[in-house]
């Protein structure tokens, strides 16, 4: 069943079919969310306003087949509100680590530090991530946390394929040059 279908079921009272939009967009959601507040938990608040925003707005979508790209501008600007009305600096994003236990990442015939190494690896990616401009920092979190074709990508964020492919290769060269200054 299509998203246009999905909308249009939701729109007349059935409450399932807004669950199984939920379940396709929330990590893309959390995706967009995260590239633009750079904070796992703050994402997630974000993600969830959004999709309510979306649930509450869902009349207004003139195009039902269009509600990836609708939801994505929902989220987008949830996050520049939240972005506005903050006062503090942007809060380090740190919260993976917490989520991962280093246990959870060991393999036991490594030994072990393994673990630990990793964690402090995709620590250090992360936290790289985080320093991307927001259109760069958006495309590799929706590329590598939800596994979307460039196609996909292209049609979410309303862009050409050839500039998902531009965009990603700008953030693999910064992250690679920030994350060698740092190990050296």
């Amino acid at each position: 069943m299509t998203d246009g279908e999905l909308v249009r079921q939701a729109l007349d009272g059935v409450a399932t079919a807004f669950e199984e939009l939920v379940r396709r967009w929330a990590g893309r959601v959390l995706a967009v969310c995260h590239a633009h507040v750079r904070s796992s938990h703050l994402a997630e608040d974000l993600a969830q306003e959004s999709l309510l925003r979306a649930y509450r707005a869902l009349g207004t979508l003139a195009e039902p087949e269009k509600f990836g790209s609708w939801l994505r501008g929902i989220a987008v600007r949830a996050c520049l509100d939240w972005i506005k009305s903050r006062s503090a600096s942007v809060v380090p994003f740190a919260a993976l680590g917490e989520a991962m236990r280093a246990e959870d990442l060991a393999d036991e015939q490594l030994g072990p530090d393994a673990g630990l190494e990793h964690e402090d690896e995709v620590q250090r990616l992360l936290a790289a991530v985080e320093t991307l401009p927001p259109e760069l920092g958006e495309v590799v979190m929706l590329y590598y946390y939800n596994d979307l074709t460039y196609h996909d990508l292209a049609q979410l964020l309303g862009i050409a394929p050839a500039t998902v492919n531009a965009r990603l290769t700008r953030a693999r060269t910064l992250l690679r040059s920030r994350l060698s200054k740092r190990s050296n």
